[in-house]
């Protein structure tokens, strides 16, 4: 089974309770965004305002069942909003959204990068093997598991995997992060497992792939003492760092063991190495004056029935630092003048004709 779907499936079973933000030790805590459909991915724009894609929450149908067996509706809720000196527009709507009736475990727009003026980038997940598209209207035919350059159309990420198959797993393709870099994008394939390149002209190549491992079965199974089983990796995020290369962080797959999750360092043309580890459920990374912060979704685990995210800073001798745990499956990391800005409530239910519960976040570093 793979495994790009199950951390909404996983995290929108929590028992989710939200509580109202407030300043603590690591940071003061303030919310610069609201009323969002289920946000991602973040970035800041040439001109300094922040963009977040939004997975939106599915909408009427048509209905279908879900790669876990769970039934998900159809909608063109996606999209992406600017925020700016407090007003926020959403520059970007009407796009593919994948949900369940309660607009929980969206699947459509996952993250944003800029280029230059006028080159905005956006990742639309998929979340399952890439045949299911045919089954879906048409609109999500030509954009779910693509990458978008200004609304558009550029690159067939889930194409890509259903033809390569980097990873030689089950096929499966749900685009989750996007790196606009001259010369081309680098996009996190958390379905396929991999890290692709994607060229000018749309041409995709494959950077590096991202293993399983054997780890110990949750007794929940049943499995006799001692029974490992396959966990995937589940790579949700890519950065440049400070040295030119580039990071990948890992969400991990099913059992989503704590301490699991790990950071690589990735030069093209060698294989990945481990930067950092310890971590749970990674779902950003980014660097700030030479510093990472790992981005986790949940800091508990995914099956912990505990909703609490926490963003971390990483000490150069691997050392953590909790920045703050005042989040709500938080789903998207950008850093800026000592600032970081987290999407909040990722994967929560955005029922029809409610106002979305999802925010934007401030945290001071």
């Amino acid at each position: 089974m793979r495994t790009s779907r199950i951390l909404l499936t996983a995290a929108t079973a929590l028992a989710v309770t939200l509580v109202p933000l407030s300043a603590e030790a690591g940071g003061k805590v303030s919310t610069v965004a609201q009323g969002l459909n289920s946000p991602r991915g973040l970035a800041f724009a040439p001109d300094g305002a922040l963009y977040v894609a939004e997975a939106g929450r599915g909408g009427a149908g048509p209905c279908m069942a879900g790669p876990e067996g769970d039934e998900i509706c159809y909608g063109t809720t996606g999209a992406v909003t600017r925020i700016d000196h407090g007003r926020q527009t959403r520059v970007l709507s009407g796009l593919p959204s994948l949900a369940g009736r309660d607009g929980s475990q969206a699947i459509g727009p996952s993250d944003v990068s800029f280029l230059g003026k006028g080159n905005m980038y956006v990742t639309v997940g998929l979340g399952a093997n890439p045949a299911l598209r045919t089954s879906l209207p048409p609109l999500a035919q030509q954009v779910m598991g693509w990458l978008l350059r200004n609304g558009k159309p550029v690159a067939d990420i889930a194409g890509y995997e259903a033809t390569a198959n980097p990873d030689g797993g089950e096929p499966d393709s749900n685009p989750n992060s996007v790196l606009a870099l001259p010369g081309g994008r680098v996009v996190a394939d958390a379905g396929g497992n991999s890290l692709l390149w994607v060229s000018e002209k749309g041409k995709i190549s494959t950077i590096a792939t991202f293993p399983d491992r054997m780890v110990d079965a949750p007794p929940f199974l049943g499995l006799p003492p001692g029974t490992q089983i396959p966990m995937q990796s589940v790579p949700t995020s890519v950065t440049l760092g400070p040295d030119g290369a580039l990071y990948v962080g890992e969400l991990t797959g099913f059992p989503f063991p704590t301490g699991a999750a790990r950071v690589f360092r990735v030069v093209p043309g060698q294989a990945p190495q481990v930067y950092a580890q310890g971590f749970t459920n990674i779902i950003d990374i980014g660097f700030a004056h030479g510093k990472l912060y790992v981005l986790e979704i949940a800091h508990n685990g995914l099956l912990s029935n505990d909703p609490t995210g926490a963003l971390i800073q990483v000490g150069s001798n691997g050392s953590q630092n909790i920045v703050t745990q005042q989040l709500m499956l938080p789903g998207g990391l950008a850093l800026r003048d000592g600032t970081a800005y987290v999407s909040n409530c990722s994967a929560c239910a955005n029922p029809a004709n409610a106002p979305g519960s999802g925010s934007v976040v401030r945290v001071g570093l």
